[in-house]
């Protein structure tokens, strides 16, 4: 146990310094639902369990925040004390009147269900009403109820709903809604047949459309395309993912859900900025509803997608550290162990690390880094293989080749380190996430090359600033708290 800095509140060793949790004891399932930015205030949900007339429900609680760093928790409006029924996931969208409204799931009402807010502060909602889908004939529309989301393209509301191909509905009032038919027009090799679409959230990217979910075997992934409005379809060009296996995560049982159940919100300056919930990291904290760093999503010129953690985090930083030109060797073995060089002392446990090497040095070279490394401790390892075109940090493997990086373009890695918790970035083209519980037993970074010394054009520093003085108020007051009568 000790103080957090600049607070007065006991904390234990998982209280993290700046990503979002929560503020209460374990909870699930933790997913970020219905964001907004209103009136100068980002407002973002997620999904908390907890004991509602002596059996187990579901609330949306409430945090906002001036900049999506610093939250404050608010007082839970979305409860099934309200409801009358449990939260499960939806998404939030902006009325043709401009009233935020929510969209979501009514868990045990078997019906999608949404709310509209009396005041741009969500304060205050209306009773939530039921969706109720009919056919061009009137008749009730047999379709999937789970998971839905809601955007209006020309003036037309439309709705989805999870499933392997979710049922499209749409609307001119939110009240009377008409089943279109299949969402999706696709056939796209790189997607398993049957996977399934949920946690939805469609939206323009650059001048296309997208459609970021999960699938429950592969956890986040995205598709990428154009909306015909003609045919009232989705029809993506891409598909991808952003969630990968682990070693230990059974090939019989395929759940990769470490990073999961996205949501996203357009910032007034027009980014479009994502949050994800780490659900299978590690047994410590599967329950502690942890947010990975918020990412900003756009298009590359060729229609890929580039994503990169949230600028506003470079407003945390603080005293820098730049080291030039540093010498990797090749590691050496010692007693069936291998010894690598250190680079420098990773002292404090919030920092981002930034580590620029020329791509004519990188590209068919296998090198990699160790975080909380000594001699003798093998850390947490951040590895290169051109041979395979992979980026692997601790366990995971993910698609990653700095030989199709532009000729002008360096291999720059960006290392968030919040205690245990690491999310590295490569070339806002790949990003893996890893926890390592033992953090605290060595503080240095390590780096090797095989095959020959290579060159690290520069290694830059910083500390980052606690961003959790929401998160200690909040477990003190409490009044995010749902009713349990």
């Amino acid at each position: 146990m000790h103080k957090a800095d600049n607070d007065n509140v006991v904390t234990d060793e998982l209280t993290l310094n700046y990503h979002l949790m929560h503020p209460g004891n374990e909870s699930s399932p933790g997913d970020p639902n219905v964001a907004f930015y209103l009136d100068g205030v980002y407002h973002l949900h997620y999904i908390l369990r907890h004991s509602w007339r002596d059996k187990h429900s579901f609330a949306f609680i409430h945090i906002t925040s001036p900049d999506m760093l610093h939250w404050t928790w608010q007082t839970t409006k979305l409860q099934p004390s309200f409801t009358k029924h449990g939260m499960f996931s939806g998404t939030g969208f902006i009325t043709k009147e401009g009233q935020p409204a929510a969209i979501y799931h009514g868990q045990a009402s078997g019906r999608n269900q949404i709310a509209v807010a009396k005041d741009k502060h969500l304060l205050n909602w209306e009773e939530p009403y039921p969706v109720e889908p009919k056919t061009t004939e009137g008749q009730d529309a047999d379709m999937n109820h789970w998971d839905p989301d809601c955007f209006l393209i020309n003036n037309t509301y439309y709705a989805i709903s999870g499933g392997q191909n979710p049922p499209l509905i749409k609307s001119k009032d939110l009240t009377n809604w008409t089943f279109v038919g299949d969402f999706l027009q696709h056939e796209l090799p790189d997607v398993a047949i049957g996977e399934d679409i949920s946690c939805p959230n469609f939206f323009p990217l650059g001048d296309k459309y997208m459609l970021l979910c999960i699938s429950h075997q592969l956890g986040c992934r995205y598709y990428i395309g154009n909306w015909n409005a003609e045919t009232e379809q989705f029809v993506p060009e891409t598909h991808g993912r952003m969630n990968w296996k682990r070693p230990e995560q059974s090939i019989y049982n395929p759940v990769y859900r470490d990073f999961f159940a996205p949501e996203s919100l357009l910032t007034p300056d027009g980014r479009r900025v994502m949050w994800a919930w780490l659900a299978t990291l590690d047994e410590a904290i599967n329950q502690k509803t942890i947010q990975f760093l918020p990412r900003e999503l756009n298009l590359s010129k060729n229609g890929s997608l580039r994503f990169q953690p949230l600028r506003e985090l470079e407003s945390l930083r603080y005293a820098p550290v730049t080291l030039n030109n540093l010498e990797v060797p090749p590691p050496k073995w010692e007693d069936g162990k291998m010894i690598t060089p250190l680079l420098t002392e990773l002292s404090y446990d919030a920092l981002e690390v930034k580590i620029t090497i020329d791509r004519t040095e990188a590209w068919r070279k296998r090198f990699g880094f160790q975080l909380f490394a000594d001699e003798d401790h093998t850390g947490l390892p951040i590895m290169i293989y051109p041979e395979s075109a992979t980026l692997q940090v601790g366990d995971t493997a993910a698609p990653f080749a700095v030989a199709n990086l532009p000729k002008e373009e360096d291999l720059e890695l960006r290392v968030f380190i919040d205690k245990y918790l690491v999310e590295v970035f490569a070339n806002n083209r790949q990003a893996i996430v890893a926890a390592h519980m033992d953090y605290q037993s060595a503080k240095g970074l390590h780096g090797y090359a095989f095959g020959g010394t290579m060159m690290i054009k520069q290694i830059e520093i910083w500390r980052l600033k606690s961003t959790n003085q929401g998160f200690f108020e909040a477990k003190q007051n409490r009044i995010w708290e749902p009713d349990e009568q």
